[in-house]
C-alpha cells in the first residue's frame, strides 16, 4: 500500500518533534518538557474536539505561564514549527526524486505537449529566444537569521542521510548527529538583535546563489540535455536576478558604495566557484602527450603557462588549465577587492570579460571531445563552461529600481541648474514629452560639477555613475534594466533616459543607443489599466523604437502588491490578466515581443501561491517564453536554502513557462461571456473592499491595534521602512507589511475580502460560476489561492486580535463586517467549487495545514496578551522578545505570510 503524504508527513514530524523532545529533556530538564507538552497536548485536544471545555483547558495552560515560561514556550513552538517547515521540505525532497510521472518537470511538460502534437523541435525553436529569470528581492518578510536557516539546512542533511542509512548501526550515529544540530538549534537565538542592513541583505542573497544556484543549475541544465534527446546546444535561458544593492525605492540606504558591494560580493561569489573547479580540472586532467594528442588551440594555451612545473611538461591539459586558472586569478583582485585564496602558479593577463574565460575553456573541452569522444560531453567540465556562460563575471544580474517621483525631482533639479527650464514639474505631460524628447536629440550634458545639488540628486547622479563603471567592470549583463515604480505616464519612462544620458549610458544620434533599458512598473489598479495606452503611445516614438527594434523586446513589469492593496484579491488578479493580454497585443502591433515582469510577493494577497499553477493560468499569448518574476521575503529561503527544493523549483518555473507558452489555448480560454462576469466581478469585489478599507471611518484606527503591524515595524528583518509616510494611514503603508500583518492576526483579509460580495451582487448565476471554475484555469486558480488563505485563517482568533481595539464600536462595526464576508466568502467558494468544507479536494494541503494549527493557534493567543501588556504600558525586553518570538513561530507555521 503506498503511503500518502500525510502519513509521511506524520512519521516525519513525530521523529523529528521526539528529538527536540529529547533535547529538552537533556538541557532544561523534565519539568519544562513536561509544561511544553502539557500545553501542545490541550492545543492538539481543542483542535480535535473542538469543544468549549478543550478550549478552556489550553486557556488555562497559556495563563499559568509565568513571563519567562511564555518566551520559552513561544521559542520552542517556533522552534517545532521550523522542524516542521523541515519534515515536510524531506517529503517534497522524496516526491521530487519518485519525478518521473510529474507534470511540473521538464520531461513531464514534453510529454504534456507531446499528446497535443508539440514535438521537442517546437520546443527548441521557443527556448532558443526564450527567458526565464528568477529575481531575488530584499523585501522583509523573511523573519529567520541567516544562522537559523544555516541550522535547519543542517538537520535536513542528516535527516536526509538518515532516510538513506542502510544499517542500524549508520541510523544510530545519524539521530546521534541529528540530536547535536536539533540541540544547536534550540540553543540558537531566533530573532535579530539588531536591524538587518543592506550588507546583510547582500549576504543573505549570496547565500543563496553560493549553496544552491551556482551548483545547482548547470546540474540542471546537464540533466535537460538528456531530457531534450541531447540536442547540439541548448541555450542558457534559465538565468538568476537581484534587486539586493540596486533598489533605491523607499529605501535611503541604498547608495552607490553599496551597488558596488553587491556586484563584488556577487562576483566574489561566482569567481570562487570557477577558481575551485578550475583547479579540480587541473588535479584530474593528467593526460600525458605522449598516450594521446592534442589540438593546436589546447597546445598553444598549455605553452602559455606561467612557471611551468617540470613534473607536468607532458601534461598538457593541466598547463592548459594552469594559464586559465592564472588568468583568473589575476581577474580576481580587479573585480573583488582582495587576493585569491589559492595563488597561482605566476603572473598572467586578467580576462576583460567573462567570453574569452568561456572560450578557453571551450578549447580545452574541444581538445578533449575531439581525441578522446563523448566520454568528455558531460561532466565537471562542461558543467563549467555552462556556469560562466550563466553567471558571467557577475552572476546574477541587477535591476536598479527607483520611484518615478525622485526622477522627476532630479530631472527638474538638473535641468534648471542647466538654465534649461525653470520649472518642470509644473509643466503639463506634453509639455514634458516634448522638453524631454529635445534633450534625448543632442549630446549636451545637464549635469556640472560646479552646482550645488541636492543630496537625493548626488546621490542619483553617484548611482547611474557607478552603474555605467560597474557594467564596464563586470560585462554588459550586469546591469540591463532600471525599473521605474509608480510609472503613470511617458514622462515617467523617458526621464531615465535622459538621467542615464548624464553618464554615459544613453547615446544619442541616429539611431540612439541605451546600455540600459527604462522599464515601466505598473501598480495599482489605474495605472494597470493605464498601461496599454502608455506603452502604445510611448513605443510609436521614433527614439524608443530605434531603442528597442535591436532587442526586439519590452518589458514591462506589473505589481501584485499594491493592486490588491489598492483594489481587492479578486480585483487585482482580474486586472493583471487583462492588463497582461491588451499589453501583449500593444507590442504584437509594435513588432516586438513582450516581456512581462511578475512582481510577487509570497502570500496570496501579493500574487502567492503554486508559481507552476499560476503560469498556467497566464492568459495565452502572454508569456512567449520569456518571464521573469520576484521572488522575496521567506519565499527565497522556502525554495532556494536547500540545493534540491532549489533545482526543483527552477525547474518547475521553467516547465511551466513552457507550457504555458506552447500548450493549446483551451476552448474556454477566455469568451465574451467570461470576461463580462468577471468584469462584473471585479467591479463589485474592488466596491466592497473599498467600502471597507478605504471608506469606511476610522478603519486605519482599527488596524493600527487589531494586528501587530506596530510590533512588526520593531523587528529586525529589513533595511527598508515599512511605511512611505511618517502619518499613520493605509496609502502610505507598504503592501508588505500590510499582508503580512493580517497574516499574523489569522484575518487574511488581502487573499480574499470582497469576493463573497461581489458574487452576491454581480449577478452571475451560480451555475455560471461553477462553469466558470471548471472551465477556465485563471479562475480555477484564483480560487485555489483564495481556498488556501481561507483555510490558514481564523475568525475566532482574529475576533481576539479586534478585541485589542479601545474604541469597542469601532472594533464592533469593522469587525462585523469582516466576520459577514468571510462567512459570505467562505459559503460561495464551497458552493462554486461543490466541497462541504474547505481543501475538501486537496486533502493533502489539508492535512499539511491542518496539523500545523494546534502549534500556531497558542502563539496567537500569546501574541495578543503580550502586545496587549506591552500597549499598556509593560514595554519591557521580555514582552517584546515574545512578542517577536510569536511573529517568527506563526510566520513559518503558515508559510507564505508576505
Amino acid at each position: 500500500m503506498t503511503e500518502t503524504l500525510p502519513d509521511m508527513l506524520r512519521a516525519s514530524v513525530r521523529f523529528l518533534g521526539r528529538v527536540l523532545g529529547d533535547v529538552i529533556r537533556a538541557e532544561d530538564g523534565e519539568p519544562v518538557f513536561s509544561q511544553i507538552e502539557d500545553i501542545r497536548r490541550a492545543s492538539v485536544g481543542f483542535h480535535r474536539d473542538g469543544t468549549e471545555a478543550a478550549a478552556m483547558l489550553m486557556a488555562e495552560r497559556l495563563e499559568r505561564l509565568s513571563m519567562p515560561d511564555t518566551v520559552r514556550f513561544a521559542h520552542s513552538f517556533a522552534c517545532f514549527l521550523q522542524i516542521t517547515n523541515i519534515a515536510e521540505d524531506q517529503i517534497q525532497r522524496r516526491r521530487g526524486r519518485a519525478g518521473g510521472a510529474r507534470s511540473d518537470t521538464l520531461a513531464g511538460a514534453l510529454r504534456a505537449l507531446a499528446a497535443e502534437g508539440v514535438g521537442v523541435d517546437q520546443v527548441m525553436a521557443l527556448l532558443n529566444g526564450a527567458l526565464v529569470a528568477p529575481v531575488i528581492t530584499a523585501h522583509p518578510s523573511e523573519v529567520r537569521r541567516k544562522s537559523v536557516l544555516d541550522r535547519q539546512g543542517a538537520i535536513a542533511d542528516d535527516l536526509d542521510a538518515f532516510d538513506h542509512a542502510t544499517s542500524d548501526a549508520e541510523r544510530a550515529r545519524l539521530e546521534r548527529e541529528l540530536m547535536r544540530q536539533v540541540a544547536i538549534f534550540w540553543r540558537t537565538r531566533l530573532l535579530r538583535n539588531v536591524k538587518l542592513g543592506v550588507g546583510d541583505e547582500i549576504e543573505n542573497a549570496v547565500s543563496y546563489f553560493e549553496r544552491s544556484f551556482l551548483p545547482e543549475l548547470p546540474r540542471l541544465y546537464a540533466h535537460w540535455l538528456d531530457v531534450l534527446g541531447d540536442p547540439e546546444r541548448l541555450p542558457s535561458f534559465l538565468r538568476v536576478g537581484s534587486w539586493v544593492g540596486g533598489d533605491r525605492d523607499g529605501n535611503p540606504f541604498v547608495t552607490q558604495a553599496v551597488m558596488r558591494q553587491a556586484m563584488a560580493r556577487q562576483s566574489r561569489a561566482a569567481l570562487r566557484m570557477y577558481l575551485d573547479a578550475i583547479h579540480g580540472l587541473g588535479a584530474e586532467l593528467s593526460i600525458s602527450a605522449g598516450l594521446a594528442g592534442v589540438t593546436p588551440a589546447l597546445q598553444a594555451l598549455a605553452d602559455a603557462a606561467p612557471n611551468p612545473s617540470p613534473q607536468k611538461a607532458d601534461e598538457p591539459y593541466r598547463l592548459a588549465l594552469t594559464t586559465i586558472y592564472a588568468r583568473l586569478a589575476a581577474t580576481y583582485p580587479l573585480l573583488t577587492g582582495e587576493p585569491p585564496a589559492r595563488r597561482p602558479a605566476g603572473p598572467a593577463e586578467p580576462y576583460d570579460g567573462p567570453d574569452a574565460l568561456r572560450a578557453d575553456l571551450q578549447t580545452v573541452l574541444d581538445s578533449l571531445l575531439t581525441r578522446h569522444g563523448a566520454a568528455f560531453a558531460r561532466g565537471p567540465l562542461p558543467d563549467l563552461i555552462r556556469a560562466v556562460e550563466i553567471f558571467g563575471f557577475h552572476l546574477a544580474r541587477l535591476d536598479l529600481r527607483q520611484n518615478s517621483a525622485v526622477h522627476a525631482r532630479v530631472t527638474a533639479e538638473l535641468l534648471k541648474g542647466a538654465g534649461v527650464c525653470e520649472d518642470y514639474e509644473a509643466l503639463d505631460e506634453a509639455a514634458r514629452c516634448d522638453l524631454l524628447l529635445a534633450e534625448l536629440a543632442h549630446g549636451r550634458l545637464l549635469h556640472t560639477p560646479f552646482a550645488d545639488y541636492s543630496e537625493e540628486t548626488r546621490r542619483e547622479y553617484d548611482i547611474l555613475t557607478a552603474a555605467a563603471d560597474l557594467k564596464r567592470r563586470y560585462g554588459r549583463d550586469a546591469i540591463r534594466a532600471q525599473i521605474v515604480s509608480n510609472t503613470t505616464s511617458m514622462s515617467d519612462l523617458l526621464e531615465v533616459y535622459v538621467l542615464l544620458k548624464e553618464v554615459g549610458l544613453f547615446t544619442p544620434g541616429e539611431p540612439a543607443r541605451t546600455q540600459v533599458f527604462a522599464e515601466p512598473l505598473f501598480e495599482t489598479i489605474a495605472d494597470l489599466r493605464a498601461a496599454p495606452d502608455i506603452m502604445a503611445r510611448y513605443l510609436a516614438l521614433p527614439i524608443i523604437r530605434q531603442l528597442v527594434e535591436p532587442v526586439g523586446i519590452q518589458e514591462v513589469m506589473i505589481g501584485y502588491s499594491d493592486s490588491n492593496k489598492d483594489g481587492s484579491y479578486l480585483t487585482s488578479t482580474w486586472e493583471l490578466h487583462q492588463a497582461s493580454l491588451e499589453l501583449a497585443e500593444v507590442m504584437r502591433s509594435a513588432g516586438l515581443r513582450l516581456q512581462l515582469f511578475h512582481g510577487r510577493g509570497g502570500a496570496v494577497g501579493r500574487g502567492g501561491g503554486s508559481s507552476f499553477d499560476a503560469l498556467l493560468a497566464q492568459p495565452q499569448g502572454t508569456i512567449g517564453g520569456r518571464i521573469r518574476i520576484t521572488e522575496q521575503g521567506e519565499v527565497v529561503a522556502n525554495k532556494y536554502a536547500d540545493p534540491e527544493l532549489a533545482r526543483q523549483s527552477l525547474e518547475t518555473l521553467a516547465s511551466g513557462v513552457v507550457l504555458a507558452s506552447l500548450r493549446k489555448p483551451a476552448q474556454s480560454e477566455l469568451p465574451a461571456p467570461h470576461a463580462q462576469t468577471m468584469d462584473a466581478l471585479a467591479v463589485q469585489a474592488m466596491r466592497a473592499y473599498r467600502a471597507l478599507v478605504y471608506e469606511t471611518p476610522g478603519f486605519a484606527d482599527y488596524f493600527f491595534a487589531a494586528t501587530p503591524i506596530s510590533e512588526i515595524a520593531d523587528l529586525n528583518i529589513g533595511s527598508r521602512p515599512t511605511s512611505r509616510q511618517a502619518k499613520r494611514s493605509i496609502e502610505g503603508l507598504r503592501a508588505i507589511p500590510w499582508v503580512f500583518s493580517w497574516s499574523q492576526s489569522r484575518a487574511l483579509l488581502p487573499g480574499w475580502y470582497g469576493f463573497g460580495s461581489a458574487v452576491a451582487k454581480a449577478g452571475a448565476s451560480m451555475a455560471h460560476m461553477r462553469d466558470l471554475h471548471e472551465a477556465w484555469p485563471f479562475f480555477s486558480s484564483a480560487l485555489a489561492n483564495m481556498e488556501m488563505v481561507l483555510a490558514k485563517g481564523d475568525m475566532a482568533i482574529a475576533a481576539r486580535y479586534a478585541g485589542l481595539v479601545e474604541d469597542r464600536s469601532l472594533a464592533d462595526l469593522v469587525f462585523g463586517k469582516i466576520r459577514a464576508e468571510w462567512e459570505r466568502t467562505t459559503h460561495t467558494l464551497l458552493e462554486i467549487t461543490g466541497q462541504s468544507a474547505l481543501l475538501e479536494k486537496n486533502p493533502d494541503l489539508a492535512a499539511v495545514i491542518r496539523s500545523r494549527l494546534p502549534y500556531i493557534d497558542p502563539l496567537n493567543h500569546l501574541q495578543i496578551e503580550l502586545i496587549r501588556r506591552r500597549r499598556g504600558g509593560e514595554d519591557t525586553e521580555a514582552v517584546r522578545e515574545g512578542i517577536h518570538l510569536t511573529i517568527n513561530g506563526v510566520a513559518a507555521g503558515l508559510r507564505n505570510t508576505g
